[in-house]
């Protein structure tokens, strides 16, 4: 739950990044960033709207609506201190920005870091991804008297990390032909196994 937390805060900070915005359309942007899989809720905004400005990493000020009625709105803006803050997160390159949520908000910022952030973010989310994926295939094993719908959902799971990392290494490869083109000469394309055991050393507890 803190993750999803931190996660969303990190969000709002990076839209608030680019411009100032009302609650409203703050919210409207945020659900075209988590997708069609999640919508969220103006609870769990105005939370991390509340923790974001007890913290000093945002404000907030009063605006007219152009129009007839001229009916005042709140807008949230980025403070300095909040810019530092979401410049120093968006680069973090440690296990908790492999995880779910974490990677997710982190590679819709993609576009805010450098290419050797991205790769210890890429490399590091197809680790995480690549154990569980040795997890799942070795539960899998002997199940033969498992329940048809158990069984099921298990190779489904299976499927959709296989295409992940099928993903993730299509990224990798493309961040690393980039950094080439731009440093120096073309090497060996990456290999979802030589990826793997040039990631990160992943965290066991996880």
């Amino acid at each position: 739950m803190a993750r999803k937390a931190a996660s969303l805060e990190l969000a709002v900070l990076g839209l608030l990044h680019e411009s100032p915005l009302h609650g409203y359309e703050l919210r409207k942007r945020l659900n075209l960033l988590l997708g069609w899989g999640r919508l969220l809720s103006y609870g769990s905004l105005y939370h991390a709207l509340k923790r974001l400005l007890r913290a000093g990493l945002i404000n907030e000020v009063t605006a007219t609506t152009p129009g007839v009625s001229r009916r005042q709105r709140i807008v949230y803006q980025i403070t300095a201190a909040g810019q530092q803050y979401f410049g120093e997160q968006i680069t973090d390159t440690g296990p908790a920005a492999w995880e779910d949520d974490s990677f997710n908000m982190r590679f819709a910022f993609f576009s805010r870091t450098d290419t050797e952030v991205r790769l210890r973010i890429l490399e590091g989310r197809l680790s995480r991804l690549q154990e569980r994926l040795d997890r799942a295939r070795h539960s899998g094993r002997g199940g033969s008297g498992d329940d048809r719908y158990l069984s099921e959902l298990r190779r489904h799971s299976i499927e959709s990390v296989e295409r992940e990392v099928t993903w993730l290494t299509d990224l990798i490869n493309a961040e690393r032909a980039t950094d080439r083109s731009l440093d120096g000469p073309p090497g060996a394309p990456a290999t979802e196994d030589t990826i793997t055991s040039a990631a990160p050393a992943a965290d066991a507890t996880t």
